[in-house]
């Protein structure tokens, strides 16, 4: 189950990242964390830049509404989304796959 807070409009989540993988995408569920492989290296932030662009897509919303709250240089992040309600967040890590019940 992937843990989330909602408050005014966002959700703050975290993800754990595999970087360097051979495809990028969600890979599951860790230890309450959403799982993504990206494919860029771990070098310059090219790896952060990938995750944003890739949630912006899962999620349909500009990459200006995530914020990398935490976790720069780690591979466990603290992601916020804003304007994205608790409900279409459910609905989106449901249709990806992910046991979130």
């Amino acid at each position: 189950m992937i843990r989330f807070t909602s408050g005014d409009g966002d959700i703050t989540f975290s993800v754990r990242v595999q970087p360097r993988a051979s495809r990028s995408g969600v890979a599951g569920e860790m230890d309450g964390a959403l799982k993504v492989r990206l494919n860029s290296p771990p070098v310059d932030g090219e790896a952060n830049d990938e995750l944003v662009r890739l949630l912006a897509k899962i999620f349909s919303i500009p990459r200006a509404r995530i914020s990398l709250l935490s976790g720069q240089t780690s591979r466990s992040k603290l992601i916020r989304l804003e304007g994205v309600s608790a409900e279409s967040f459910e609905e989106v890590i449901n249709k990806l796959g992910v046991d979130n019940a």
